[in-house]
C-alpha cells in the first residue's frame, strides 16, 4: 500500500507534476473537510484567531501540495491546527475575558453624533473608512448617529438614532 501512495502522491521534495495534481486533488478535498468540520465560524468572523488559523492552515497545506512538505504529516498537522482552532473557538464562546484576548474587543469610535478622532487614529480608521461605513449604512454624516463601533473582525457598525 505505501508502494502505491508513493506512486500516488510522490515523496518530498521529488514529486512530478501528476503527483502534484494528486495532491491537489488530496488537498483541496482535506482542507474542504477541515473547513465543514470547524465550523462555519472559521471563515465568518475574521477575528484574529480565525484569521491567524487560516493562514497558517493554508500555508501548511500549500506546502504539502508542492511536495515541499510530507503530505501525511503535514496533513496531521493541519488536523492538529484545526482542533485548536474549535478548542480555542469553544473556550471564547464561553469566556467574555478569552473572548477578548483571542478575538479583541469592540472599540467605540463615537458616541451620540460626536467622532473619537483620537480612538480612530489609535485604530487607523482613515476618514475614506468612517465614510465608506456611513455610506452603507445610510447615513448623512457622523452627526446622524447614535454610534459608530470598531468591531474585533475590523468592520465598522453604524448605529442610527431612535
Amino acid at each position: 500500500m505505501t508502494t502505491f501512495l508513493e506512486t500516488l502522491f510522490g515523496t518530498a521534495p521529488h514529486v512530478s507534476a501528476w503527483q502534484e495534481c494528486a495532491r491537489a486533488v488530496l488537498i483541496f478535498a482535506y482542507g474542504l473537510l477541515l473547513v465543514r468540520i470547524s465550523g462555519r465560524r472559521t471563515f465568518g468572523r475574521w477575528s484574529a484567531l480565525d484569521i491567524v488559523v487560516s493562514i497558517m492552515l493554508g500555508s501548511s497545506l500549500s506546502r504539502a501540495l508542492t511536495g515541499n512538505a510530507p503530505l501525511l504529516g503535514t496533513m496531521a498537522a493541519s488536523a492538529v491546527l484545526v482542533l485548536l482552532h474549535w478548542l480555542l473557538a469553544q473556550a471564547a464562546a464561553r469566556s467574555t475575558r478569552l473572548a477578548h484576548i483571542f478575538e479583541g474587543k469592540a472599540i467605540h469610535l463615537g458616541r451620540g453624533g460626536q467622532l473619537d478622532a483620537r480612538a480612530c487614529l489609535r485604530q487607523s480608521v482613515s476618514a475614506a473608512d468612517l465614510d465608506e461605513a456611513l455610506r452603507q449604512t445610510g447615513v448623512q454624516g457622523v452627526g446622524d448617529t447614535a454610534g459608530i463601533i470598531l468591531e474585533p473582525s475590523g468592520k465598522i457598525t453604524v448605529h442610527k438614532p431612535g
